[in-house]
């Protein structure tokens, strides 16, 4: 349970500067980094939704159609353990369309609203499924071990603070 905690304390960290991200990004909160991109506020939309779905699937009940099961071990070798062994997402990796935004929240105050429920339900969700003693079953990359699921969110979500204004 140790690693569990120690990837579940990062994803809460990587989560938090995604709040302090967003909260210095209130001057543009709504205008998109360039054509075609997203907003601060549809970049925690996303995340956002993407901890809920997390959160889904370590329940075992995922909201989003994924790929057949026969596809799953090569997507959890091409892109899920290459991702965790690198430690950053491919250039070009596109999300699921259920995970595109329109828009997202109003302020930066309610993002960190938004993102702190969503981070303390799949944070709840993968303390239930470890005390289970069960692995997650991804809709997208078959069968992983919980403590890699949380390192792959909190990558997620570095992933996304180098988006917002300012970030380097």
């Amino acid at each position: 349970m140790a690693d569990v905690n120690d990837a579940l304390a990062a994803n809460r960290a990587a989560v938090l500067d995604l709040v302090a991200a967003a909260e210095r990004s209130a001057a543009t909160w709504t205008t998109p980094r360039a054509p075609g991109k997203w907003s601060p506020s549809q970049v925690v939309e996303h995340v956002a939704r993407a901890l809920d779905e997390g959160a889904n699937v370590v329940s075992g009940a995922p909201s989003i159609p994924m790929p057949p099961a026969f596809l799953r071990p090569l997507l959890r070798l091409v892109f899920f353990n290459r991702i965790l062994k690198k430690g950053v997402f491919p250039k070009g990796f596109k999300a699921h369309k259920a995970m595109n935004p329109t828009s997202g929240p109003a302020t930066p105050a309610e993002a960190r609203v938004r993102l702190e429920g969503a981070l303390a339900r799949f944070d709840q969700e993968c303390r239930r499924r470890v005390a289970s003693g069960q692995h997650v079953v991804s809709t997208f990359f078959g069968t992983v071990s919980v403590e890699d699921f949380v390192r792959f969110s909190a990558l997620h979500t570095r992933h996304h603070c180098k988006q917002m204004p300012g970030a380097t």
